[in-house]
Parts: structure tokens; C-alpha cells; sequence
């Protein structure tokens, strides 16, 4: 995603689903859709009120009648509303030439979004605050960072870009591999499958164990990959045995009765590893 390109805007919105104007943003979505009623019934669902449960367990209602701003998080419109109205900076983008002005190009995905640039990322930057602030949005300043992207990584939908050493000779190469988060994601999942409260039957966790594992290998099978699939395959390997060993009451820590080769290959769970590096010829 980096090549030919020296620099980077790593971009964050201040609380986008929670900002965007209703009025701005049912002008947008009045351009998409005709239909009177069906306009009448979104602006409607934009003022429901919605109960939230803040860091501190408190209770506290969001939206109403008199809410000028926000979609609510978790409705089904949401999603779709919020791409809708961040096209208007995708648009303005294009449509005044920033991608030339600062030999550059965005890459997001609804609110995420990176700004690559051949030396020109603070200008994009500075522009990129100015839209925001005419769209009624801002960046979170303490999350947004200009980045070389010769030498500093970034972290994009889950994945790290940056430099990577090729471990047998040495050379470096710009890279994509699964951040530190989603790894760490991934195991409070498996975690949370193989805790010592799950009762079913092994088929049945086993195989709500592998969705997860191939779901997440799935989503990761680009760039470099092969040191998360590692890590993840001994976290799965170290929760699986314990958990069957408390299940099974094994003596000591149940690596003789439960080795790597029994948890895999005959209990049957999915190693990622050679999904890495594919089927055999």
C-alpha cells in the first residue's frame, strides 16, 4: 500500500458516529433517496434515544428529539449513514484535486482512512483539518500523527505497515502483518471459548473454536504473517491443553496426554500455520 510513497497521515475522528450533523447528513442521503416517507422515517431514527453504559457502569441516555448530531451506535442504518456522509470529504477530495496538489492518495475504509503522500503529507493534513471542520467533524489530534513511511510503522484495519527484516539475509522490505492488537484480540476470543466454565460437548468447542481461527486467518492471509500465525497457533495450543486437562482431571500439566500432535491433529484443532504456507503440492 506504501510504495512510491515517503509519508504518512495517520488520521483518527474524534467520535465520528457520534458528531455527524442530521441536517448535513440528511442532505446527503436526500440526493440518494427520492422517497419522501422513506426520508421522514431515517430523520425519525436518527432522534431515537439510546441507552449507553459508560466506563464507570452508570447508565445514561443518548439522542432524543432534541439530538442535532449523532447516529446511533448499533443500529443497522448506521453503518450505511456514515460512509454516506464521509463520501462528502471523499468527494471534496477529488473534486478539487488534492490527490495532485499533494501527490497523494487516501485509503479508507467508512471512517478509518490514511493519507499517502510523496512529500507533501502536512499540507494534506492541514487541508484534511479544514474539510473536517466544514463538515462539522474534527480529528482527534492526540491520535493523529504524521509518519515517514520509510521508517515508521502504522498501524490500518488491523494490520501494521512498516519495515520488516528478511530474518535469512537480512534485506529490509516494506511490510504488512497483523498488528500486536489484533493478536491480542484473537487470544481474548480463544480465551474466552476455552475458559474453564464452557460445559459442551469437545466437538461443539472445538468447532466454535475454529470458526474463529479461520475466520481471523481469513481476514489475515495478506503480507507477512507468518510470526502472528506462530504465536497464535502456541496460544491456542497452551489454552487448549489446559483446558482439557482441568476437563479431563490429567495429571500434572497434561503435555504428555495432550501433546501439540493430539491437540491438532487427532482433537481437531485448526493450526494456522500451514495455512500459511499453503496445501501441499
Amino acid at each position: 500500500m506504501c510504495e512510491g510513497y515517503t509519508e504518512v497521515v495517520d488520521a483518527d475522528l474524534s467520535s465520528y458516529f457520534d458528531t455527524i450533523p442530521h441536517h448535513e447528513l440528511m442532505q446527503s442521503v436526500a440526493r440518494r433517496v427520492v422517497d419522501r416517507e422513506m426520508l421522514k422515517l431515517i430523520k425519525m431514527w436518527l432522534k431515537t434515544p439510546v441507552e449507553e453504559t459508560d466506563e464507570n457502569g452508570r447508565r445514561r441516555m443518548l439522542g432524543g428529539k432534541k439530538s442535532k448530531r449523532g447516529t446511533p451506535q448499533g443500529g443497522v442504518l448506521s453503518p450505511l449513514l456514515a460512509n454516506i456522509y464521509m463520501h462528502r470529504f471523499l468527494r471534496a477530495w477529488r473534486e478539487r484535486g488534492k490527490g495532485q496538489e499533494y501527490e497523494a492518495r487516501i485509503v479508507n475504509y467508512a471512517d478509518d482512512f490514511v493519507i499517502l503522500s510523496r512529500g507533501r503529507a502536512r499540507a494534506a493534513l492541514e487541508w484534511t483539518r479544514w474539510a473536517m471542520d466544514h463538515l462539522g467533524l474534527s480529528l482527534n489530534e492526540t491520535k493523529t500523527c504524521l509518519k515517514n513511511a520509510r521508517e515508521d510503522d502504522f498501524d490500518f484495519l488491523g494490520y501494521t505497515f512498516g519495515l520488516e527484516r528478511y530474518r535469512k539475509d537480512g534485506h529490509t522490505y516494506l511490510a504488512a502483518k497483523p498488528s500486536k492488537k489484533s493478536v491480542q484480540r484473537l487470544k481474548q476470543r480463544v480465551r474466552a471459548v476455552l475458559q474453564p466454565g464452557n460445559q459442551g460437548a469437545w466437538p461443539e468447542v472445538r468447532d466454535q473454536l475454529n470458526r474463529i481461527l479461520r475466520g481471523w486467518a481469513n481476514y489475515f492471509d495478506y503480507g507477512t504473517r507468518l510470526m502472528a500465525y506462530r504465536a497464535a497457533d502456541n496460544y491456542v495450543y497452551e489454552r487448549a491443553r489446559h483446558f482439557l486437562t482441568r476437563r479431563h482431571k490429567a495429571p500434572g500439566r497434561g503435555t504428555r496426554r495432550f501433546s501439540a500432535k493430539v491437540v491438532f491433529d487427532e482433537l481437531g484443532v485448526q493450526r494456522l500455520r500451514p495455512l500459511h504456507v499453503g496445501p501441499a503440492a
